[in-house]
């Protein structure tokens, strides 16, 4: 009968399911009650959190949702997704800080979350703004080239006269 090496299971797996269990215990739940409130079996959830099992990505959502935390941070450590760069560090501090309440982080989280968005819309709002026409006067912001603005128009009225050229 062949033997699994249970321990190269747990080094492969044992990060995400060790920062579940730590999660969940900074939340103050069970392991029962976490797996009531994901939808996953109480059994399937230790062997989870023990490094024995590798969840899907929609087992990882179902955790992240009942925790209250973000499910691309699980995915990060479970290897589905690599880690973006910035802001993870603070998301990480915020979570592995045992002082503040789950609310709490949760507002945190949100709040930064916000921020960040604003200032990626703000610094693409500038990289995408219309740059102008060199050829057309018109599109210059600052107005044609020719102070006057009367070099090569050409100017109607209501008159019965010709157009003039100026």
């Amino acid at each position: 009968m062949a033997r699994i090496d249970v321990g190269s299971l747990g080094s492969l797996q044992g990060s995400v399911g060790d920062y579940i269990r730590e999660q969940r215990r900074s939340a103050q739940w069970s392991l029962r009650q976490l797996a009531d409130a994901a939808g996953v079996s109480n059994p399937y959830l230790s062997q989870i959190e023990r490094g024995l099992r590798k969840p899907s990505a929609e087992i990882l959502q179902q955790i992240a949702k009942a925790l209250r935390i973000s499910a691309e941070t699980l995915y990060v450590r479970a290897g589905f997704l690599e880690e973006r760069e910035g802001g993870h560090e603070v998301v990480t501090a915020i979570l592995a800080d045992p002082v503040l309440t789950q609310r709490q982080k949760r507002v945190l989280l949100d709040i930064h979350a916000s921020f960040r968005r604003e200032a990626l819309s703000e610094a693409a709002g500038a990289v995408d703004e219309p740059t102008a026409d060199p050829e057309d006067p018109a599109a210059d912001p600052a107005g044609p080239a020719d102070p006057a603005g009367t070099t090569g128009t050409t100017e109607t009225t209501e008159t019965t006269g010709p157009l003039e050229d100026r």
